[in-house]
């Protein structure tokens, strides 16, 4: 069964940011961040439940992309099938900051 992958507005701007800042370090590095994000969405539309989930009401998880210490923090909607990214973060970022995305 594949599930539907959604992700949300802040996102994109989650990933831009960190774009820039891995393109300030070497040219084509943010690309490769981007890059390596990508690819871990696909396997979420497989089975978004091999990640043990981190908060038990709001049922969030996350999974880390290869290479790059971000977290891609997800949450699991059942009713409608579908995995919902609410926000990719630095793994050191406090857990406050994707907090008030729910």
């Amino acid at each position: 069964m594949s599930w539907r992958v959604v992700v949300r507005p802040e996102v994109h701007a989650d990933l831009d940011e960190a774009a820039a800042w891995y393109d300030g370090q070497r040219s084509g590095l943010g690309r490769e961040f981007v890059a390596a994000v990508a690819r871990v969405l696909p396997a979420l539309a497989e089975n978004p439940f091999l990640n043990s989930r981190r908060h038990r009401i709001k049922h969030i998880r996350w999974r880390y992309p290869e290479r790059f210490p971000y977290r891609i923090i997800y949450r699991v909607d059942e009713a409608e099938k579908a995995v919902v990214i609410v926000a990719v973060l630095h793994a050191a970022r406090h857990d406050r900051h994707w907090h008030e995305r729910l």
